[in-house]
């Protein structure tokens, strides 16, 4: 556990990230229900049945802050993208073979990583991501960001991502913006 002020970030791993699943839905939620996304109750739960699984892939990695109190405040997990990922399928525009040639350690898919409101703009979001991606033995990073999400992009953009192009990351999904940060 690292702590900087009244905020600690926890490293859980999938077991215990899956038995704090109410403190990441709880982040989700909050961190998610205004624009640009919108995210209703059926979309928090669908979130979360997919969490459940992703707890249990070989390579799950979790970061969660919490107040001294306890109260989480944000959150960020992923996992190593599988060689038969279909990321790279989602692209509105193909990508070289060589940036899409995935082997089950190259690439990290970062899922998610978000912060509560209150709690924005103190630096907790980029605490998250350095100690979630701490360690992590892959080439790359990769991510889906809602194009609106403008304090989003300019983060990821200020840590180093690049735009690789755009997807749907689910059916029914507006455009997000694909971008990928090299570790090397």
């Amino acid at each position: 556990m690292t702590g900087e002020g009244a905020v600690t970030v926890e490293t859980p791993d999938g077991k215990a990230a899956a038995e704090a699943e109410e403190a990441f839905r709880l982040v989700y939620a909050d961190a998610f229900a205004g624009p640009p996304y919108n995210e209703t109750e059926e979309d928090v739960a669908r979130a979360f049945r997919r969490f459940r699984s992703q707890t249990r892939k070989s390579g799950f990695r979790a970061a969660l802050a919490r107040t001294g109190s306890g109260e989480p405040v944000g959150m960020a997990y992923g996992y190593p993208l599988a060689s038969n990922t279909g990321w790279w399928d989602q692209l509105t525009e193909p990508v070289p073979v060589d940036m899409r040639h995935e082997d089950g350690r190259r690439t990290f898919g970062l899922m998610e990583l978000a912060v509560r409101a209150p709690w924005r703009g103190q630096g907790i979001a980029r605490r998250l991501h350095v100690t979630l991606l701490d360690g992590v033995q892959a080439e790359r990073v990769l991510l889906n960001v809602h194009p609106e999400s403008k304090a989003a992009s300019a983060a990821y953009r200020a840590w180093g991502y690049r735009n690789v192009g755009q997807a749907r990351p689910w059916e029914g999904a507006e455009l997000h913006d694909v971008m990928l940060l090299d570790l090397g």
